[in-house]
């Protein structure tokens, strides 16, 4: 149930994103077999931000100006204020995560990265789990904020905060490996 051999997941970040939300599902993925890539509106390195400090650079492995969504299987959206602050206000970040959603292809999310969902206009009749303070903006956009750990809603799972990231990782393990388990199937 967790190999994910062959799954293309796109981790979408930009500086200032939560380190710890990236690192370990990152982590978790790639243990279950998944090749992950870094994409993001930078072009060398990107930096995150632990709990309250800058925290260290990682190399960008796909520019956003050349990524192509049709080569990823799933996304990854970490949280951090600034990270998704700062993505919802760029159109190609925006029409890259949009997508995903349009082509049913699964979205984990964690945080604050439901800011990026709610511009992408995905939220609209979800239930969603985020850090507490996006609990307006979920409603406003029409979503349905849930407090709890992991919530799976068709094809996005998301969690509230870095303390859920095991059950986070599980939920996301889980629905990618639905997704990969179908690939294998018609390949």
């Amino acid at each position: 149930m967790d190999n994910l051999q062959g799954l293309r997941v796109a981790i979408l970040i930009t500086d200032g994103f939560e380190q710890i939300e990236m690192v370990r599902p990152r982590q978790a993925l790639d243990q279950a077999g998944a090749e992950t890539s870094i994409v993001s509106p930078k072009t060398q390195h990107v930096r995150g931000w632990d709990f309250t400090e800058w925290g260290e650079e990682f190399p960008v492995d796909i520019a956003l100006d050349r990524a192509d969504p049709n080569n990823f299987d799933a996304l990854l959206l970490p949280g951090g204020v600034m990270n998704p602050d700062t993505l919802r206000m760029l159109p190609k970040a925006v029409a890259f995560v949009k997508s995903f959603f349009d082509s049913s292809k699964p979205v984990a999310v964690i945080c604050h990265g439901p800011w990026t969902v709610i511009e992408a206009g995905a939220a609209k009749g979800r239930r969603i789990a985020s850090w507490t303070s996006l609990k307006t903006d979920l409603r406003n956009a029409g979503a349905e904020w849930i407090d709890q750990e992991v919530v799976t809603d068709g094809n996005m799972v998301s969690s509230r905060k870095p303390d859920d990231i095991p059950a986070f990782n599980r939920g996301m393990i889980e629905l990618f490996s639905t997704i990969a388990g179908q690939a294998r199937k018609v390949a």
